[in-house]
Order: C-alpha cells, then sequence, then structure tokens
C-alpha cells in the first residue's frame, strides 16, 4: 500500500484532481481504477436524484453533501476523458463560460428583454442557430433518455416556445377533461384483451400528457409536485403503520374499512 497522500496545502480544486488521481494511480483502488464513463453515468444519476430529494427536504447538511457527490462525479468523468486524451476540466470551463455569455446577449450585449420568459424564448432561439441543420427539429433538443414525465415537460414546453399552445389555462383543462372521458370510455369498451390493452394505455398516456401542460400553464413543475405528493403519501403510510404497531399489528392485518380510518387520522394530525 502506498503512503497517504496530503492534500492540505493545495487549492481545493486541485486537492480533488489530485484526489482523483491518487485513486486512478498504480497504487489506488482497484474499484475506482476499473471505472469508464459510461459506468459512472449510472453513479452520477444516482446522485443527482438524492442531491434533489435533500433541496426538497430542504436539508441544508444533505443538500451540501449531496452536492459534493454530485461534484465529485462529475470532476471524476472529466478524469477519465483527460486520460483518454479527448479534452481536460479547463476546456469544459472554457466552453461552458463561453456558451453563457453567448446565450445571455441580454447581459453581456446590447439586447433587451422583457422578463424571464422573454429569456427563454430568446435562449431557445440561440439554441436553435447553435445546433441549426436542413431537418432538425426544434424537439431533437430533448434527450429521448429523459425520464418519461420530464421529457413530456420540455417537449411541450419546446412546442409552446414556437406558438403552439392552448390560449389560456382553462383550454387545456377542457382538454384534459376530453382526455379523462375518452380513458373512461376506453375502459369500459368490450374488446379483445391485447387491442384493448394498447388502447387504454395510450389514452392514459394522452391523460397524463394533457395533465403536464396543464401544470406548465399553471407554472408548476410536474417533477416537483409528484415528488412532493409521493412524500406526502409516504408521510402519511408511515404514520398509519406505527399506529398499526401501537395495536401490536401490521397493515396487512388491518380491515379495509379499518385502514380508511386510519388514513383520516393520519391526515387529521398534519
Amino acid at each position: 500500500m502506498g503512503s497517504p497522500v496530503d492534500f492540505k496545502d493545495q487549492p481545493t480544486i486541485e486537492r480533488l484532481r489530485d484526489l482523483i488521481s491518487a485513486l486512478r494511480g498504480d497504487k489506488g483502488c482497484p474499484w475506482d481504477r476499473k471505472q469508464t464513463p459510461s459506468s459512472l453515468a449510472i453513479y452520477l444519476i444516482e446522485e443527482m436524484y438524492e442531491l434533489v430529494e435533500a433541496i426538497e427536504a430542504d436539508d441544508t447538511e444533505a443538500i451540501c453533501e449531496e452536492l459534493g457527490d454530485v461534484l465529485f462525479q462529475l470532476f471524476f468523468l472529466v478524469t477519465l476523458y483527460q486520460e483518454a486524451g479527448r479534452f481536460s476540466l479547463e476546456v469544459v470551463l472554457k466552453q461552458i463560460i463561453e456558451k453563457m455569455v453567448r446565450r445571455h446577449p441580454h447581459v453581456f450585449g446590447k439586447a433587451r428583454v422583457g422578463g424571464a420568459d422573454a429569456v427563454k424564448a430568446q435562449w431557445r432561439r440561440i439554441k436553435a442557430q447553435e445546433k441549426s441543420s436542413p431537418d432538425q427539429s426544434i424537439l431533437d433538443s430533448v434527450p429521448s433518455g429523459t425520464p418519461a414525465l420530464m421529457r413530456a415537460f420540455r417537449i411541450s414546453e419546446r412546442a409552446a416556445g414556437i406558438g403552439f399552445d392552448w390560449p389560456d389555462l382553462g383550454g387545456v383543462i377542457q382538454q384534459v377533461e376530453a382526455e379523462w372521458q375518452e380513458f373512461k370510455d376506453e375502459l369500459d369498451m368490450p374488446e379483445p384483451q391485447e387491442p384493448k390493452r394498447s388502447n387504454q394505455v395510450m389514452e392514459f398516456g394522452d391523460l397524463l400528457f394533457s395533465m403536464i401542460n396543464v401544470a406548465r400553464l399553471a407554472k408548476i413543475h410536474p417533477e416537483t409536485a409528484l415528488s412532493r405528493s409521493t412524500q406526502k403519501f409516504i408521510r402519511r403510510f408511515r404514520q398509519m403503520e406505527m399506529l398499526a404497531r401501537e395495536s401490536e399489528r401490521s397493515l396487512e392485518d388491518v380491515p379495509r374499512d379499518e385502514l380508511e380510518m386510519l388514513w383520516e387520522r393520519t391526515k387529521k394530525t398534519e
């Protein structure tokens, strides 16, 4: 084993870079040495979800820790690409600085905008100009691997950005009501199993997509809203479990009508 590396006298970023280099070195960690960009991408996604959870909980200590974990994964990825001779941290930083300056002409140039919505529209125009090609769609900027809820939100946002949108919130709410009725009709329709199932799935997807547009026009991020509702359900369900344990039972042993009573009881305690 090599002797411990002392990073105390170095600037913080240099300490992190040298730490990763030590982990990847000949006398470093076998696990860290075998990592690839593809393997690290999975860990980065996991760390990002943990960071979002900490932010939603507004837990300062957890946010600080999870930000560190995300930064570590990002620096680790840069190190792997630098080892392969593809680019360095300096190149990454230079490119993002240039991009941010280029996409904020109202800050670093003479452009004028009338608010946050105008800034977003300007951003989309500049981005489209940067990536323009004859067969390019404005929807191509939303990665296909994005989780479905987030992707639907971004796709609808891009379409709305060129004016393909409902005139107001009332219009999209009417669309939701129509999609809900179509979904219910599909559930009641006597068809062969597979076609019926496929149609039900599609109609339910249409309903969800319409609901996402309601959220967008109401300026509610659906990912945040669903995350909060899920956490609320978890909190109440755990309270139900605690109440059941007080009577020396598990929830599986509690009759359905009593489960409903426990649920209402947990809601009142909040």
